[in-house]
């Protein structure tokens, strides 16, 4: 699902023009990238959190010479899924 996706569902589902439903996806992920940025955490109820953690510097290997290189501090956003969405994803077990 792309942001074209979402803007479109909004679109249908809740009847804001296209202009709207765009300025509202817009909003949304402009907030939750700023609050990001700052370092803080976000819990959206029903589907998880979002939080940044700082990552040390550490040594690794280039693959291909084995050469040893220092990776530099950085920080990683991860997700964790909320129980409710856990559950509904495994509802609905699907076969590949």
């Amino acid at each position: 699902m792309t942001k074209a996706d979402i803007i479109e569902q909004i679109y249908e589902k809740v009847g804001f023009s296209k202009k709207e439903s765009s300025e509202i996806v817009e909003l949304v992920f402009d907030t939750i990238k700023e609050t990001l940025e700052k370092g803080e955490k976000i819990k959206i109820s029903g589907f998880g959190n979002f939080l940044v953690r700082a990552k040390r510097a550490r040594t690794g290997r280039n693959p291909q010479t084995g050469e040893a290189i220092q990776i530099a501090p950085r920080r990683v956003l991860t997700f964790r899924p909320s129980q409710v969405l856990k559950q509904a994803l495994n509802k609905s077990e699907v076969v590949t």
